[in-house]
């Protein structure tokens, strides 16, 4: 395998990148002087320096202050405590986020639960989700925000059953995302409106 191969591969791991688009990558930088890659290579390495894992909601964020370990959002003393949305991936959180039509705290699970896979894939938090939610008495809503496909209502339904004894206890309401969204939609491409109207249809 040569250098370009090896490059190629690196870019197909990228999400939605597939071979053919991956090589196109490669051939683009290759177009390129040498200045231009230099400068990228130096971006990557500046953005693992400069970003952190938020140790409450698990999203990344730009960390101005190094001593901080919970980002911006969490931090944020008029963010609705009450309400806490649970998302895939940061991009679906960044979308919620900008859309401007939820106030609430978020919890990024950090996958979605595949239908085929027996064991729960490793990344998904969901021991960390129930610990959040044992300790957090302000929450009073949990809103489960999955892309409509068959695999995010898989991951509502396996959610749902984790938390079954802890909300039932707590008197916490569960919902999901209404039918705002189309099924098949990922949440990260949702327009504002359509954001809007599946928070507002929630149940």
């Amino acid at each position: 395998m040569d250098s370009i191969d090896k490059l190629a591969e690196v870019f197909k791991e990228f999400p939605g990148i597939g071979a053919r688009q991956a090589r196109r990558f490669v051939y683009f930088l290759m177009s390129r002087n040498g200045d231009y890659s230099a400068t990228l290579a130096r971006q990557i390495l500046e953005l693992k320096k400069d970003i952190s894992q938020c140790t409450d909601c698990f999203r990344f964020f730009v960390n101005k202050n190094s001593n901080s370990k919970v980002c911006e959002i969490c931090n944020d003393v008029n963010a609705d405590d009450s309400i806490l949305m649970v998302l895939e991936k940061d991009s679906d959180l960044e979308s919620v986020k900008k859309s401007r039509v939820y106030d609430g705290k978020y919890f990024l699970l950090g996958g979605l639960v595949s239908i085929v896979e027996k064991n729960t894939p490793s990344y998904v938090r969901i021991n960390e989700l129930k610990n959040k939610i044992s300790n957090n008495k302000s929450i009073k809503e949990i809103i489960l925000a999955f892309s409509l496909s068959p695999q995010g209502d898989h991951t509502d339904h396996y959610v749902r059953g984790e938390i079954k004894d802890l909300v039932e206890k707590s008197g916490i309401k569960v919902s999901s995302l209404g039918r705002g969204l189309s099924t098949g939609t990922e949440l990260e491409y949702s327009d504002n409106e359509t954001l809007k109207n599946a928070l507002k249809n929630r149940q």
